[in-house]
């Protein structure tokens, strides 16, 4: 019989439900671990040095539980890149959430976009691809996107209007001297003189968007 008031099967149902949605939320979070960890390897130990099992163990988890999330070496590390440059995205957005920001802020936080451990671990990965085929295709789709994402976001936070000639080519420039900044400071502290550049572009942009 069942219980007075409870229609047959609920009683069963419900107990189920609760629990999947904690064991939903540990799978989250394990991926997460995966790809955190995954980020720090690469930035640290390079491509080479950063197995499934070393990220997996750094993130405190099974060598299993790291496949059963990414299948192949490939897929952790191009979504834990992936991951992370969606992070610094919306943490950058946060940063100027009233819309265009002052020139130097904006520059400033655009080039810190290619000086953290994100940046070390993309180019870890980018020299991987440019020796592995499979490897190529996807990261070349991955930095496309970012790429488009990162122009967007300092179109915005710059305030440029790109309906003008040349408006375009000069966001980019920022972005691509962002870059060679970011492949500096990978071999030497490079904060006083990417400072004095930083300052530099930003007084270029005053004159050039108006």
């Amino acid at each position: 019989m069942a219980e007075r008031g409870r229609a047959p099967g609920e009683s069963d149902r419900a107990p189920r439900e609760r629990d999947r949605a904690p064991k939903q939320d540990r799978s989250r979070a394990t991926r997460q671990r995966l790809l955190e960890a995954a980020v720090a390897c690469l930035a640290e130990h390079g491509w080479a040095g950063s197995t499934v099992a070393v990220v997996a163990e750094r993130a405190g988890v099974s060598r299993g539980a790291a496949q059963h999330h990414f299948p192949t070496r490939e897929d952790l590390f191009t979504a834990a890149v992936e991951y992370v440059a969606e992070e610094r995205s919306t943490a950058l957005r946060a940063l100027f959430p009233g819309g265009p920001a002052d020139r130097l802020a904006a520059v400033a936080a655009l080039v810190d976009l290619y000086t953290g451990p994100l940046f070390r671990a993309a180019l870890h990965l980018w020299v991987a691809a440019s020796n592995e085929d499979q490897l190529r295709t996807r990261v070349t789709e991955l930095e496309a996107r970012v790429g488009r994402e990162t122009h967007r976001i300092a179109v915005d936070l710059l305030g440029a209007d790109e309906s003008r000639p040349g408006v375009r080519e000069t966001v980019q420039g920022l972005l691509d001297m962002a870059r060679g900044l970011g492949l500096a400071n990978l071999l030497t502290d490079d904060t006083a003189r990417r400072d004095r550049v930083v300052a530099q572009w930003a007084d270029l942009l005053e004159q050039t968007l108006g």
